[in-house]
């Protein structure tokens, strides 16, 4: 029984894709980009205003990729004719000359998003959010979480992360976690508070957090990133990066293990994804359920909100200041006020957050935690107090109410950058690790203007994402400014870096905005990593290309009748190919396939290929081993697609009787059965040392008698459909 040779297709997710493009190099760029971002795209390209509108009535299509600028058309037209077919279809212009105001009007005229051919790696990650955008657009968005008052900025900091944070008692069970990481882990709060890593990792990644918390109990350091593996609540695999330190108590006891936990499955699996499924956080630093006191540095009072008061029992702040301090706690801790009092007139001041028994007005002790920090108020230096009641939720929330030197520290050792602004883009703050990756100081920083902060094409894109994002999350506490945006720093030693930012605006107890939250991540490795593999993507079609041609001029200085048959046939079966909707991918394979098809009579003695009498049976039998011997020369060449099968497959015929092997009907590979009748047209239609040409009428009526029986019926009908309908004659044409 025959052998049944196959190529291996893998899974990839399907995409039906109309790229309104005058290049086919460019669209053939494109789909490779796609299908190494994870899809399998089925696509039309189509050059003008008729061509799309047809395309759009004619078939259904997930997302358009339009060049700005075609001969006959453009993308403002092509947004107008979407336009005016009412189909909600997301379109990315793909360009390699758009200017970045030319780019904002298209956004403004309906387009999602542009994309910069010489930069396809946003291509994949923007038409899955596009793709996403299209499913949801309609939905309500959930009413969010009312604001918090008065709240201190680096708790604000780590609820607007994107990392998931997370503490653990000193048996590994969760104690807190934040929204970040239920998303990563696919669990809800609820759930994963008293669980243990056990019961969502394998028994490997199990061992290697017990020998990482055991190390950290044992030395007190706090671990470099690792990454381990998740299976989330529904079995999908997620993969984090992990940071985690020890938490102590006041007398340095060991008590737990705080850390933070990066989702990297994107990067994971597509190794330079541009991932980072986006979330901001909108926290106020001023949370209606906190007590805020505004006071001298030698204790006056000049400010106190209602959350205070209603802490403390009293219905005024007259009443509160009429009592004595002494009334206001317990006795333990006015021994503590007395200390840190006396330490502050020293000039010695103590911790800026800490923990405090008040004895409310009706008598009831309740527990408070404690911050405190410098403020402006009224233009001048005061302190800020905040009072956060834990009574009830102590146990719950502990982890959340640590001192701001806590949150300062896990903030200043962040790996990522952190920064706030004014609204005017001004810095009022920015993590160490700022300063570390750009070698200024906060002062330079806060002195330098954004042109020297930034090269002038990302200057450029910073000041176009505010314009347009700003007004937005201004307007509507509610919304998101969710694009990744990705800009290019100046360095103080001159060189520069790429960060990938994230913004989210910060409100207070009145609903005003206070300033902007950004947070960054180093992709200079990533951005010269895919420099690099474009220029490796290109290196590798310049060499296809090389290939091919040296065994085209192989052929041809062996038998220079096979060489012109190779490129007439290679023509033909990628015209059928294009007439039967074979994607672009698959016409290339075809083309390249048949250009290359007789490599295999290079084998066979020339007197034999130029013999201008009939041929015996044994010298046939010699012509014959020619599938065969091309296959032995093609099979250990890394062309992307099996072109080997293809020419050791064209001669086989539908019924079985063709050769080397006999195949019949869907044994025979789609692409040698186009082939196939593409060789036979040209044979049969070309002249040969042997006969004269027999003509296109006679080689039409073979395919003709035969379909279904010799040849596959869909290409015959393709096939036939380009001479007798389309005019297409066997002329050369160069690749």
């Amino acid at each position: 029984m025959a052998k049944k040779i196959s190529s291996k297709i893998s899974n990839l997710q399907s995409l039906r894709i109309l790229i309104v493009e005058d290049s086919e190099d460019d669209a053939l760029l494109i789909i490779r980009e796609l299908k190494k971002g994870g899809y399998d795209p089925v696509y039309e390209r189509v050059e003008t205003a008729t061509a799309m509108k047809k395309a759009l009535k004619e078939k259904q299509w997930d997302i358009i990729l339009c060049d700005y600028n075609l001969p006959k058309f453009n993308a403002p037209l092509a947004l107008v004719v979407l336009k005016e077919t009412n189909i909600d279809i997301p379109i990315i212009i793909a360009s390699g000359t758009i200017g970045e105001d030319v780019a904002v009007e298209c956004m403004r005229l309906g387009a999602q998003d542009y994309i910069m051919k010489n930069n396809l790696s946003r291509l994949c990650p923007a038409i899955a959010r596009e793709l996403e955008e299209a499913k949801v657009r309609n939905k309500q968005k959930q009413t969010e979480e009312a604001l918090r008052q008065s709240e201190e900025k680096y708790r604000s900091i780590i609820e607007n992360m994107q990392e998931g944070y997370f503490e653990n008692d000193l048996a590994g069970n969760f104690t807190f976690v934040n929204d970040a990481l239920c998303r990563t882990i696919g669990y809800p709060r609820e759930e994963l508070i008293g669980k243990n890593n056990r019961q969502y990792t394998d028994e490997k990644t199990a061992k290697t957090i017990y020998q990482v918390y055991n190390r950290i109990y044992r030395t007190g350091e706090q671990s470099k990133w690792i990454e381990e593996e998740y299976v989330r609540k529904d079995g999908i695999k997620v993969y984090a990066e992990l940071s985690v330190s020890l938490i102590s108590d006041a007398e340095g006891k060991p008590i737990g293990f705080r850390g933070i936990a990066r989702d990297i499955t994107e990067r994971k699996q597509a190794e330079d994804a541009l991932r980072m499924s986006e979330e901001n956080f909108r926290r106020s630093l001023d949370d209606s359920s906190l007590g805020v006191r505004i006071v001298t540095a030698e204790g006056e009072t000049l400010y106190v909100n209602q959350a205070t008061l209603e802490i403390y029992g009293y219905d005024n702040i007259e009443e509160l200041e009429r009592t004595s301090i002494k009334a206001h706690y317990t006795p333990e801790s006015y021994a503590d006020f007395q200390i840190r009092n006396e330490k502050r007139r020293r000039g010695e001041f103590g911790p800026s957050e800490y923990e405090i028994n008040i004895v409310r007005k009706n008598g009831e002790i309740r527990h408070i935690r404690v911050f405190r920090k410098d403020v402006i108020w009224n233009g001048a230096r005061q302190f800020q107090i905040i009072y956060h009641d834990i009574t009830q939720h102590k146990q719950a929330e502990e982890s959340l109410r640590k001192s701001e030197a806590q949150y300062r520290l896990l903030a200043n050792n962040m790996k990522d950058q952190l920064w706030l602004m004014d609204l005017n883009l001004k810095p009022t703050y920015i993590s160490p690790s700022v300063e570390r990756a750009r070698g200024y100081t906060f002062e330079e920083i806060a002195q330098l203007p954004l042109d020297k902060q930034l090269t002038a094409t990302s200057l450029q894109s910073a000041m176009e994402f505010f314009s347009i994002e700003m007004p937005k999350a201004l307007a509507d506490p509610t919304y998101y400014m969710t694009r990744l945006l990705e800009l290019e720093f100046c360095c103080k030693d001159g060189s520069t870096l790429w960060v990938e930012n994230t913004f989210s605006l910060i409100w207070d107890e009145n609903g005003k905005p206070l300033s902007l939250l950004g947070l960054g991540r180093d992709i200079t490795e990533r951005k010269q990593a895919e420099e690099e593999s474009r220029q490796n993507i290109e290196r590798m079609r310049k060499a296809l290309r090389a290939t091919v041609q040296s065994i085209c001029m192989t052929v041809e200085m062996k038998d220079p009748y096979t060489a012109g048959h190779q490129q007439r046939v290679s023509d033909l079966a990628r015209s059928i190919a294009t007439e039967m909707g074979l994607s672009a991918d698959r016409r290339d394979f075809i083309r390249t396939a048949s250009s290359i098809h007789d490599i295999g009579k290079i084998a066979i003695p020339s007197e034999i290929l130029s013999k201008p009498t009939k041929l015996t049976d044994l010298e046939f039998n010699l012509i014959k081993t020619h599938s065969q011997s091309g296959y032995d020369i093609l099979k250990d060449i890394e062309f992307p697609w099996p072109v080997a099968d293809v020419v050791l497959q064209h001669h086989e015929r539908m019924d079985g009787s063709g050769y080397p092997h006999g195949l019949k009907g869907d044994d025979i590979l789609l692409e040698a059965r186009i082939l196939a009748i593409a060789d036979v047209v040209e044979a049969i239609a070309s002249h040969r040392p042997y006969r004269p040409a027999l003509g296109i009428n006679l080689a039409l009526e073979e395919i003709s008698q035969n379909k279904g029986s010799l040849y596959d019926a869909d290409a015959v009908d393709a096939c036939l459909k380009l001479f007798r309908e389309k005019g297409y004659t066997l002329v050369i044409k160069k690749s």
